[in-house]
C-alpha cells in the first residue's frame, strides 16, 4: 500500500487522522492564503474534509469567519471565500475518508461560543476514553453536534476556563483528563496554543515567516508557506503563543519515555518533512538499504510503489546494487472521485491511478518495494499488473514489520481478523499476493531507521502498547 502525495491514497484501509495550520499575525495582517497553502502541503494527511476559521484580534472580540465543508481544499475554497475571511489569527484543519464520519458536521476547525468568548480547535486525536469523556459531559448538559474527539477536547477547555486564570491553564487543565493520542490547535480572541500529548503520537511544530508565527502538523507545510523552521512542539508539551510573550512553554505534561508513531517516518508524513530531528526521506531510504541487507535477491531492476516506496526502493538499490528505475506510471489527476472506502472501490481507484511502465520492467527480474501490506489486495493487484506486463520475477520488499495488532492512536487499521499477516506466515502471504519473494523489515531495524534518535510506538507490530 502506497500513498500519493497528491491527496490520494492507493489504499487497503490504512489511514491516518488529519493535519492541523495555524497562523497569527502579529503585524496585523490577513493569514487565510497563508493557512490555505500550508493545508495543501498537509492534503496527504486527509481528503475527506477541510476548514479554515479565522479572526482579528484587533476587531471586535468573538467575531470570528469560517468556511468549512467536505471535499479537498481545491473544491471547497474559491478565491472570493478566501478574501472574505479576513483576520491575523487563523486556524486550518483537513481529515482523512473514513466509513463512518462522513458528515459535514465533523469538519474542522471547530468553532465554540462560550462564557468567557469564543475558541476555534483543530485537532488530530484519538482518545482511548472518549466514550468515559463524552457520558461525563453529557450528563453535565453537554449537547454534541459531531462525533470527532475535537469537540470533548473544545467542552472540556471551555469548561475548564471557567475556573482557570487563562485559556492555557484551561488547556493543562482538560489535557490532564485525556488518553490517548491528542495533537491539536486552538485560537482563543488573542492567543494562538498548540498541544502535544505526552507520548508524541502525532508531530506538531513552529515556524516563522516574517512577523506571522505559525503551527503545523508537519515541516513540509512551513516550506511550502516560505517560513523558517523554529522547533518541534515536544511531547507533552504545550506552547502558547502571543505578541506580548512571545512562545511561552509549559512541560508539566512530559514523561520519561515518549512513544511517537513509527508509521511517521514509514508512511504518514511527507518525505521532505523533518520529525522530531529525523528527515522523513532518509529514513525511507535506510529502510530500504536494511531490507536489500536482509533479503539479496538477483534481479534486474528495483522499482518503488510511489509515492512513499519510492524512497525506499531506492535505498535497496543503493543496498543491493541493483539498477533503480520508475516502473509505474501515476495519473496525477484522478480527484476525490476516487477516494473511496468500499473496497471493491479502492481496488479500482488502484487501477486508475497506477499503471505498469510495460517497457522498464519487460523481461526482467524485478524487486518491488512498497511502504506495507495490510489486507493484501493491493498488492497482490500490482503484482499481477507486473507480471501481466512482462516480468519475468517479481520479488515484493515491504519497509515495515507485518502489521499484526490493531491501533488505538489514530491509525485506521481494520481488525486483525482483515489483516493478511493475522495468523498467516510471511510463505503463506507470499502465496497469496503472487511474489516470487517476500521480505519485512524486523522490529529490531525500526531504531536503525530512525537513526536511534526518537523512542517510538510499534504497538501494530509488536503489540506493545505504551499506556497499557
Amino acid at each position: 500500500m502506497s500513498r500519493d502525495y497528491n491527496g490520494v491514497c492507493q489504499d487497503t484501509g490504512l489511514t491516518e487522522d488529519c493535519g492541523v495550520f495555524a497562523a497569527y499575525d502579529f503585524d496585523g495582517g490577513d493569514v487565510a492564503s497563508v493557512i490555505y497553502y500550508g493545508l495543501f502541503a498537509l492534503q496527504h494527511r486527509g481528503q475527506e474534509s477541510c476548514g479554515i476559521a479565522v479572526s482579528d484580534t484587533n476587531g471586535p472580540q468573538g467575531s470570528l469567519k469560517y468556511v468549512k465543508d467536505l471535499g479537498l481544499l481545491s473544491e471547497v475554497f474559491s478565491a472570493e471565500k478566501l478574501e472574505k475571511l479576513g483576520g491575523n489569527l487563523g486556524i486550518g484543519h483537513v481529515s482523512y475518508p473514513s466509513e463512518g464520519g462522513h458528515k459535514r458536521e465533523n469538519a474542522q476547525p471547530l468553532v465554540l461560543n462560550y462564557v468567557k468568548g469564543t475558541l476555534a480547535i483543530s485537532s488530530n486525536a484519538n482518545l482511548t476514553n472518549s466514550k468515559e469523556l463524552h457520558e461525563e459531559l453529557s450528563y453535565k448538559g453537554a449537547i454534541f453536534q459531531t462525533t470527532v474527539d475535537s469537540e470533548l477536547i473544545g467542552y472540556l477547555i471551555a469548561r475548564e476556563r471557567i475556573d482557570n486564570p487563562s485559556v492555557e491553564a484551561a488547556v493543562l487543565a482538560a489535557c490532564k483528563k485525556l488518553k490517548g493520542c491528542y495533537t491539536f490547535a486552538v485560537n482563543s480572541p488573542r492567543k494562538m496554543i498548540g498541544v502535544r500529548d505526552p507520548y508524541g503520537f502525532r508531530p506538531l511544530c513552529i515556524g516563522k515567516v516574517d512577523n506571522t508565527y505559525i503551527l503545523a502538523s508537519e515541516s513540509c507545510a512551513l516550506d511550502t508557506v516560505g517560513a523558517e523552521f523554529i522547533r518541534d512542539v515536544e511531547p507533552g508539551e504545550i506552547v502558547t503563543i502571543s505578541p506580548e510573550d512571545g512562545i511561552v512553554s509549559d512541560k508539566t505534561m512530559q514523561i520519561e519515555k515518549p512513544a511517537r508513531c513509527i508509521f511517521e517516518y514509514i508512511y504518514f508524513a511527507r518525505p521532505d518533512s523533518v520529525v522530531d530531528g529525523v528527515g522523513v526521506y532518509g529514513a525511507r531510504v535506510r529502510a530500504g538499504q536494511i531490507l536489500a541487507r536482509r533479503f539479496p535477491v538477483e534481479a534486474d531492476l528495483v522499482v518503488g510503489v510511489p509515492d512513499s516506496g519510492s524512497p525506499a526502493g531506492l535505498g535497496y538499490a543503493l543496498g543491493s546494487g541493483i539498477p533503480h528505475g520508475n516502473g509505474f506510471i501515476k495519473n496525477n489527476y484522478v480527484g476525490r472521485t476516487f477516494i473511496k472506502p468500499r473496497q471493491s472501490q479502492r481496488e479500482r481507484a488502484v487501477s486508475v491511478k497506477l499503471n505498469v511502465l510495460k517497457e522498464a520492467v519487460c523481461g526482467k527480474r524485478v524487486v518491488m518495494v512498497d511502504d506495507s501490506i495490510v489486507r493484501g489486495t493491493t498488492s497482490a493487484r500490482i503484482v499481477r499488473s507486473l507480471r501481466e506486463a512482462g516480468a519475468t520475477e517479481v520479488h515484493v520488499m515491504i519497509s515495515s514489520p507485518l502489521f499484526l495488532h490493531r491501533c488505538f492512536y489514530g491509525t485506521d487499521i481494520p481488525s486483525e481478523d482483515h489483516l493478511i499477516a493475522h495468523n498467516r506466515s510471511v510463505e503463506e502471504i507470499r502465496e497469496i499476493i503472487g511474489a516470487d519473494s517476500l521480505g519485512f523489515l524486523e522490529i529490531e531495524d525500526l531504531k536503525e531507521i530512525v537513526e536511534g534518535k526518537v523512542d517510538f510506538c510499534d504497538a501494530c507490530f509488536s503489540g506493545n502498547y505504551p499506556d497499557r
